[in-house]
């Protein structure tokens, strides 16, 4: 039933057009985010190596160069979103090779690097999209308020709870990165007063 609904929706969206094919989502590697044109994130890719679990002096070494390389082709990625080029780009795709291709003394490291590699085309994205971000942290402190609920308080009793939750949360951060106060947007609703535009509305004018 789930593999049918998103593919239902789906092609509602692509048969509207109110979606584009070529849109890139920027995911941390989960399976349900492999739509589309599909990046991976930066950060999740780094975090796999700052997990693992040093036990002598040549796995410390190893995982310090790892960390050094992988940040000094992400501040590579960054320029080259400022200055798309062909020799630039070449550059970006050797050094990657390079670091992934580099066998350490340090063996779940170099599995770590392979897999980095096997993700190239995700990782590496921006290459061709320039436009695209190389992390998805702003997505991520978006549910964070939620994520931190769930783990204290567990998840909700009904499809009602979920619902009332995660349209409030939605509301609430939508109008705090459009410098409203939640609270005034509230008040205005429940009085019926309507001064402040709707959300659509907002989003609208932003873009």
């Amino acid at each position: 039933i789930q593999t049918s609904t998103e593919a239902g929706l789906i092609g509602c969206i692509l048969k509207n057009n109110s979606f584009s094919r070529n849109t890139v989502i920027v995911s941390d590697d989960a399976g349900q985010f492999n739509i589309f044109q599909h990046a991976l994130c930066w950060f999740h890719a780094e975090r796999k190596i700052k997990e693992l679990i040093l036990s002598n002096e040549l796995q410390i070494q190893a995982v310090d160069w790892a960390k050094d390389q992988i940040w000094n082709i992400y501040h590579l990625l960054l320029d080259y979103k400022k200055n798309p080029n062909k020799e630039f780009r070449k550059k970006i795709t050797d050094k990657f090779r390079f670091f992934c291709k580099t066998k350490t003394k340090y063996q779940t490291l170099n599995l770590i690097l392979q897999r980095l590699y096997n993700n190239r085309k995700e990782l590496l994205m921006v290459l061709k999209r320039p436009e695209i971000p190389l992390h998805n942290n702003l997505s991520e402190r978006d549910i964070r308020e939620y994520v931190k609920r769930r783990k204290i308080s567990g998840s909700t009793r009904s499809d009602d709870g979920r619902l009332c939750r995660d349209t409030f949360a939605s509301l609430k951060k939508t109008a705090k990165k459009h410098k409203i106060s939640f609270w005034d947007y509230l008040i205005d609703r429940l009085s019926y007063k309507n001064q402040i535009p709707c959300m659509g509305q907002l989003i609208s004018n932003a873009q």
